[in-house]
């Protein structure tokens, strides 16, 4: 296939991305709840889980949809009643995944790098604090470092996403998260103090402690987290307030194919997902919860389709513990979405020739599609983000706002308007 018609496969693809939301531009302003609008849709949500998957474009959702649910099954992400596309951008044309975090959780485009801040570096309140302020409880959880771009944005303010130690302190000292489930152990003591995962291991002799701001899981513990270092602690952990760290650093391992590369976290992002529901569900007020699945996003820097695949249905399989729990609280919303898209990815079918060349523009695979004997095979443009759309699908209380075309800004105006925090 040419070059000409490889384009024309991707616009049609956009296309079809598109469509899948053109409901009609969401406009929070004009947003009015309907008589014929289901109960759950409309109703204040009293609850907010939200689903980031770091990269994940509409062609990482198919790539995971066919390799786990074959040609005629889907995704617990994609039975959903409501869907949204969702523009990317920064200030700059392509965003890095603080910018569109901090997009999503403040509510303003800011530049690539920054966390909770304006393109000014002016702090702006995000939609936990904001939930936190109004009696809610708050998570969050990553397979990432806890405090990388994504759940930072959420939680912390600084100039820029490498102060992961200012950051750690801040989710302590300031916006108060009560659960934080993630790795990145390393900026939570200080140099020369080891924590539960060694210094220096063999898989990556670069990890060590290198904290900023002194012990701060000994803070942590003073100010009444429970704190665990891995799954059998997780379980058992009772009370308000959890702190768990289980990598020194991502919980997962990203290298070029073959070299290293591994997703196989030492407690499962289902499980930390399960876990913070519990936790976080004993307040009477409700609470927001953000969950994140990184290695979307890394293995496709790495152009690694079968890893990233395999967090992918890791990411899919949290979601189902959720969209459970809704069962028994409709005032739940659910949502899930990606900061922007890694790649440059597209789906092809499985043939003999590979027109794209070698290197990162080699293909990818081949995969076989679920209960089928067709395959196919993953092909990238690029190791790093795109401009691209991406999918955004949502259920349960005050979903309806989130159908149409909207900015990434647009997230935050409406998980406020969803919980009846702005007019």
């Amino acid at each position: 296939m040419g070059k000409k018609n490889r384009i024309m496969k991707a616009a049609i693809a956009l296309s079809a991305v598109a469509a899948l939301g053109v409901y009609g531009i969401a406009d929070a302003k004009a947003y009015k709840p309907s008589k014929h609008t289901g109960h759950a849709a409309s109703a204040k949500a009293k609850n907010v889980i939200l689903f980031v998957g770091d990269g994940m474009g509409a062609a990482q959702r198919d790539a995971i949809r066919l390799a786990s649910t074959g040609l005629s099954g889907d995704l617990e992400m994609n039975k959903m009643p409501y869907a949204g596309v969702v523009h990317t951008s920064s200030t700059s044309v392509v965003t890095d995944s603080a910018a569109a975090a901090t997009a999503m959780a403040s509510g303003v485009k800011t530049n690539n790098g920054a966390i909770g801040v304006d393109a000014n570096k002016v702090s702006k309140k995000t939609v936990l604090e904001e939930a936190k302020q109004a009696g809610k409880s708050t998570g969050l959880v990553t397979t990432s470092q806890i405090t990388d771009a994504t759940p930072a944005a959420f939680g912390a303010h600084v100039k820029n996403r490498s102060e992961q130690s200012k950051i750690a302190k801040q989710y302590l000292e300031n916006s108060k998260v009560d659960v934080l489930l993630g790795g990145g152990e390393d900026y939570w003591y200080p140099q020369g103090t080891q924590g539960a995962y060694e210094d220096h291991p063999a898989k990556d002799p670069s990890e060590a402690s290198k904290g900023t701001e002194g012990n701060l899981v000994g803070k942590a513990k003073r100010l009444g987290y429970q704190y665990v270092t891995n799954a059998s602690g997780l379980k058992k952990a009772g009370g308000n307030k959890l702190l768990g760290l289980f990598a020194n650093e991502e919980m997962f391992e990203q290298r070029e194919e073959g070299q290293g590369d591994q997703y196989d976290p030492v407690v499962s992002l289902p499980e930390m997902t399960e876990k913070a529901i519990s936790t976080l569900s004993k307040n009477k007020k409700g609470f927001f919860l953000m969950v994140e699945e990184e290695a979307i996003d890394e293995m496709a820097h790495e152009n690694n389709a079968s890893q990233l695949i395999r967090a992918g249905r890791q990411l899919d399989n949290a979601v189902k513990v959720a969209k459970d729990y809704t069962k028994k609280h409709p005032d739940t919303l659910v949502l899930v979405l990606a900061d922007h898209d890694c790649g440059g990815m597209t789906v092809e079918s499985a043939d003999n020739s590979d027109e794209s060349g070698d290197g990162i523009s080699k293909e990818d695979g081949p995969f076989q599609v679920a209960g089928s004997s067709e395959q196919f095979v993953v092909d990238w443009t690029t190791s790093g983000h795109t401009a691209a759309d991406i999918p955004l699908t949502a259920t349960g209380s005050g979903a309806s706002l989130f159908k149409g075309i909207y900015e990434n800004t647009y997230i935050h105006d409406a998980l406020l308007r969803a919980m009846g925090l702005k007019k």
